[in-house]
């Protein structure tokens, strides 16, 4: 199996931007690690963040609707944000509820808002899995989440100046 594309980006391309960061505590450990990926990404990167934390993965589009409106509103709108949380499959359809419903809600306010999201919602069959994924020394999944955004703030910046 062919590992992930890590290609380099231009820092720059977000520089300054504004970039809102929304975890599930669900798994309290493995959101820090997620977490710890995607604010080390975003200080690499020079943006301003700020974090709210919700209580599991399903939270996290409302959330990210209720903070996207209130700055807005507050004319200090985010140019981007970033999803982090932790699905683990248990012995019920929860599991797949909560993976589908949470990717299709941030889908579809990306798309609604034109809204640059990155998504790291992990979604594992493990506990293993989960720490395999999250942790900034092995897959790095809240920094990759982290830089999916910083890329697409980078595009839409650069397409909006011309």
């Amino acid at each position: 199996m062919a590992g992930p594309r890590r290609g380099k980006r231009d820092k720059s391309d977000a520089k300054g931007a504004r970039i809102l960061i929304v975890e599930a505590r669900f798994y309290d450990d493995i959101a820090d690690a997620l977490l710890a990926g995607a604010t080390k990404a975003l200080k690499e990167a020079q943006v301003t963040v700020d974090c709210i934390s919700v209580p599991g993965s399903l939270e996290i589009p409302t959330a990210i609707a209720i903070a996207t409106d209130a700055a807005q509103r507050r004319r200090r709108p985010y140019d981007g944000v970033v999803a982090l949380g932790c699905v683990i499959r248990g012995d019920t359809i929860h599991f797949e509820i909560v993976s589908h419903q949470s990717a299709r809600g941030l889908m579809e306010l990306s798309v609604a808002l034109r809204l640059p999201i990155g998504n790291g919602i992990i979604t594992v069959d493990s506990e293993p899995q989960a720490w395999a994924r999250a942790s900034v020394e092995e897959q790095d999944k809240g920094g990759d989440a982290a830089r999916a955004a910083l890329a697409l703030v980078g595009l839409k910046q650069r397409l909006g100046k011309r």
